[in-house]
């Protein structure tokens, strides 16, 4: 196979080059392979269309949102001292050169011939975007948390660029806040973390006076293309995805077949079993959870926080990643929630849907707005028995997901999808909210960001919490976000009024959901150094020349007294 170069003009010589035991495939520019997760994908070096075009995956969550379904991330941060209004407006305006799209607003092309674009809004003013707000009192959570309900239940307005600010005063404690919003087009998850970190300080330092810069009051028009060359445009942009999704496609066959491997012993390992392990649990059919109801755009937030070393120590212990012990943490307060609400977790599946960051390591440093990310479906069970039960299946599904690529399925039927004409696409995302199906295709949407290990400050107040919310609708009642901040994971719980008005408890149970791991997890060691130090002693208590018949523990029963202790432990800590 080769690799095909184009260019923007219409092409008049195709040239073929040959690629070793890998394809390539590139309209308009080269592209690249990465290892990921150990499977290579085709990652673009540069984009085709021009940087203010918005991507298919952008364009997306344009199309759906409504006012049932508010697409926007956001944050509810809250700080050590009340935030000082007119430096922190002085503070933002001076990096907003920094990020352009933060000045320009969406414009969608007639007919819908292309993807909409990004244009300058001449009549941009911060102080419609940084807004002041006062909480009542008492100035607690419970009132910072009604606040923060209703400005995230309220859509950004598309007459203007899509983020604010809203700077909150009157907090108990002498505290103040920043409401965090931007408009899920415009940024996922990572990308709104680097915005964060790139307009809050490192440091507590506050300079004498902020740069004013001066912007351009001309309006600038998006010069449209006659329908005759925005139709070979449509035509040629679909060109270079088709060809993009069969690149993908034979890359992920290659890998899932593992014609790169000729060591038998590795052919075992082959992911595609692990594939067709869960064929099982992808295949069935998934039960609504009490809050799968349809949504009605009034939402409720509620949070929580736990201490990362802890969560650090759960997975030490245990096995697995940060996200395994933060998905056993919903699954279990889920399968509390559903008790909770009168039915039954025998034989019962929760499927959720991770966001899985798609930039490799130079693009995580470079940053880059707009959505880079696939999606991970995860089936769990509702029915293990303990905590630690519920942490093992979590990582065995995850470990097998990642390594037969299903993130990668994923979002090769995103490519596929993409292939279709701007219009055809934009019909499909606009309807698909208003379409209800006999069975879910999916319970809740669950996501973690890694953000910033050091403290960071506004205006030298300094951010003691941050909590993440992500967007939710259709009939996914409740959404939960987490984001690992200065020694703390925040968890942020974003629910419709209707379909969750007791989204509380669901935060309650995660809660308790953490303190069972923590002790399941004290159990097994404790447990575990018991089982080390009694052949110990025996051994000490034996005569200088006897010899013992009982010959030394294998590693394999040894691992065997560690599961045995592991599952004992976890029936304790139930």
């Amino acid at each position: 196979m080769g690799r095909i170069l184009g260019s923007p003009s219409p092409p008049a010589v195709i040239s073929v080059l040959p690629v070793p035991s890998r394809i390539a495939i590139a309209v308009g520019v080269g592209h690249r392979y990465d290892d990921w997760l150990g499977i290579r994908r085709v990652s673009a070096m540069k984009q085709t269309l021009p940087p203010s075009r918005m991507s298919t995956t952008d364009a997306a969550f344009l199309y759906i949102e409504r006012e049932t379904v508010p697409l926007h991330i956001a944050s509810v941060c809250i700080f050590d001292g009340p935030i000082p209004f007119k430096q922190f407006v002085a503070s933002i305006d001076s990096k907003l050169h920094l990020v352009p799209r933060y000045r320009q607003i969406p414009h969608e092309p007639t007919w819908d011939l292309d993807f909409p674009v990004w244009q300058d809004d001449p009549s941009f003013d911060i102080h419609r975007h940084v807004i002041p707000v006062t909480l009542p009192a008492p100035g607690g959570d419970a009132e910072l948390q009604s606040l923060s309900s209703r400005i995230l239940s309220q859509l950004l307005d598309r007459k203007k660029p899509l983020w604010d600010i809203h700077v909150v005063s009157g907090l108990a404690g002498g505290r103040g806040a920043l409401i965090w919003r931007l408009h899920h087009a415009l940024a996922d998850g990572v990308s709104g973390a680097q915005l964060m970190r790139l307009f809050l300080e490192s440091t507590p330092d506050v300079p004498a006076s902020f740069p004013k810069r001066q912007y351009s009051k001309v309006r600038r028009r998006v010069a449209e293309s006659p329908p005759p060359t925005g139709v070979y445009g449509m035509l040629h942009s679909i060109l270079g995805r088709l060809l993009e999704f069969e690149a993908g496609l034979l890359t992920i066959t290659e890998a899932l077949l593992g014609h790169s491997k000729s060591d038998a012993r590795e052919a075992k390992e082959n992911p595609l079993r692990g594939l067709i392990g869960l064929l099982p649990e992808f295949t069935a059919s998934i039960e609504r959870l009490p809050f799968n109801k349809p949504c009605t755009g009034e939402r409720k937030f509620c949070w929580a926080e736990f201490d990362l070393a802890a969560v650090q120590r759960i997975r030490e212990a245990a096995g697995g990643t940060i996200n395994d012990v933060y998905l056993a943490i919903v699954t279990r307060a889920l399968a509390h929630y559903v008790k909770l609400h009168g039915e039954s977790v025998v034989n019962r599946l929760v499927r959720i849907v991770c966001p899985v960051n798609l930039r490799v390591p130079d693009e995580q440093t470079r940053g880059g707005l707009g959505n880079q990310i696939s999606f991970l479906p995860i089936a769990l069970p509702l029915d293990s028995h303990g905590p630690i039960r519920t942490l093992q299946a979590v990582t065995e599904r995850t470990e097998a997901l990642k390594q037969c690529g299903v993130f990668a399925l994923v979002g090769l039927a995103a490519k596929w999808l993409a292939a279709f004409p701007p219009p055809l696409q934009a019909f499909f995302w606009r309807n698909i909210p208003e379409v209800i199906l006999p069975v879910p295709l999916l319970n809740m949407i669950c996501t973690n960001v890694v953000g910033s290990s050091t403290p960071l400050y506004a205006v030298g107040r300094r951010m003691v919490a941050s909590y993440p919310q992500v967007p939710t609708g259709w009939e996914l009642g409740v959404g939960c976000a987490a984001h690992s901040y200065d020694g703390k994971l925040y968890l942020g719980l974003i629910a419709d009024t209707h379909a969750a008005p007791d989204v509380e408890r669901l935060r309650d149970f995660m809660v308790e959901s953490f303190h069972e791991l923590c002790r399941g997890t004290a159990h097994r060691k404790a447990r575990s150094i018991h089982n080390t130090v009694r052949p110990r002693r025996r051994h000490q208590q034996q005569p200088a020349n006897a010899v013992s018949p009982v010959a030394a523990e294998s590693p394999s029963e040894g691992a065997r007294r560690e599961a045995e202790a592991a599952t004992g432990d976890a029936h304790e800590a139930a």
